[in-house]
């Protein structure tokens, strides 16, 4: 999903994804992955919601405000949210496929002011990426 550029990517959690597709070696695509592997800007109350209603677990770590804000509140402030360290370290792929996408600097600072033309660069970048990944590296 294509959003403005000054517009947070949070609101647009539910909405991502209810799009995903997760592709498997027979059949037809799921709707809903196994798990959500997300940075704490996601770590919400509504977003884990969310997840627990679909069955899908959630491997966003807590923010430290909302960690303290639980504290303070003692036995009223709930249990701690779990985090599965080891699949959290698998969204460093993630990382490294948004950098190879802002290594373009037009798609790194939004110059393309119709939302048409910003969505072609990406879909240009990620061809040119998927075709690297292609050819042998000595």
């Amino acid at each position: 999903m294509l959003t403005a550029g000054q517009a947070a990517d949070c609101p647009q959690f539910e909405a991502v994804l209810g799009r995903v597709k997760v592709c498997g070696p027979v059949g037809r695509p799921r709707t809903r992955p196994g798990a959500v592997a997300a940075d704490k800007a996601y770590s919400s109350r509504a977003n884990r919601a969310h997840l627990r209603r679909r069955g899908i677990k959630a491997v966003i770590p807590e923010k430290a405000d909302q960690a303290a804000n639980r504290k303070r509140k003692g036995s009223r402030g709930g249990r701690p949210v779990s985090h599965d360290a080891e699949l959290y370290k698998e969204r460093n792929t993630v990382e490294r496929c948004i950098s190879k996408i802002k290594s373009w600097r037009g798609l790194a600072t939004r110059f393309d002011k119709t939302p048409e033309s910003y969505l072609a660069g990406l879909h240009l970048r990620g061809s040119m990426i998927w075709l690297r990944s292609l050819t042998p590296t000595t």
